[in-house]
């Protein structure tokens, strides 16, 4: 007994418009080697993702014309990056605080080739980068992410605009928070190495003759390494508290279309 497998156009219409969302959102999901890696591992990750939504797939009607479609696919990969910026923020916030200790640290006077960008980094800020990518798997935040594709989908039909208003509002406040918490885990590193500046700065005002400038570069150094071991513990907290709260307002602005 043979079967015969048909695809309706309305499923097609369905699948093309989550995947539109899922692709736009992926290019800024900050998944370590996802932007840098191979073009097929990427199509595939966006075919998985919109294959796993299936029981969410929008119910399309058959007839409309082309143009009406591309209208609908630019409103839902709209929609993607204003989730995939949402969720860089995480990441970012972690960058911010690896680039503002290497400056004030002396780790931005060595570089190495960053594997996302495939350009020159500052080692600390490379580290921060797979660090980052690390914690956010560890939290769970990409299951998170795949709960947010399958609200969107409930609450955001084909072809339904995002209101501009609340989504900028939210990506205002989320940036102000990316900073913020950048700031306040670089904090004691930051507080540390500004007291050690004091102290060599008095040092050298005591005593001229003292070769501050080349003992302090190492010294800072060795510093910056010990505060950091000290207070990477508090990372994932923090980058989980901030995580959440990306994720509420996300969840806040596809729950009000």
């Amino acid at each position: 007994m043979h079967t015969e497998l048909t695809l309706s156009l309305a499923t097609l219409y369905g699948f093309l418009l989550v995947l539109a969302r899922v692709a736009a959102a992926l290019t800024f999901v900050p998944l370590p080697g996802v932007r840098q890696g191979p073009a097929v591992a990427r199509v595939v990750l966006s075919l998985a993702v919109t294959v796993v939504l299936f029981p969410q797939w929008p119910s399309v009607p058959e007839q409309f014309s082309m143009g009406r479609l591309l209208g609908w696919l630019l409103l839902d990969a709209g929609l993607g990056i204003l989730i995939g910026i949402g969720v860089a923020f995480v990441t970012e916030a972690f960058q911010i605080a690896a680039q503002a200790v290497g400056l004030q640290a002396g780790f931005a006077y060595a570089s190495m080739v960053d594997p996302q960008t495939q350009a020159d980094s500052g080692v600390l800020l490379i580290f921060a980068q797979l660090a980052a990518g690390l914690i956010f798997f560890a939290l769970g935040l990409d299951r998170e992410v795949v709960r947010i594709f399958a609200r969107s989908l409930e609450t955001f039909p084909p072809g339904a605009a995002v209101a501009s208003g609340p989504a900028v509002e939210m990506i205002l406040r989320l940036g102000t928070g990316m900073f913020s918490t950048g700031l306040r885990l670089a904090l004691p590193a930051l507080a540390l190495l500004t007291l050690m500046d004091l102290a060599l700065a008095l040092l050298g005002r005591l005593n001229a003759q003292l070769q501050l400038l080349t003992l302090s570069f190492p010294v800072k150094l060795l510093a910056s390494v010990a505060i950091l071991a000290w207070i990477v513990p508090m990372f994932p907290r923090m980058l989980g508290a901030y995580g959440g709260q990306v994720f509420r307002g996300l969840r806040a602005v596809i729950e009000n279309p």
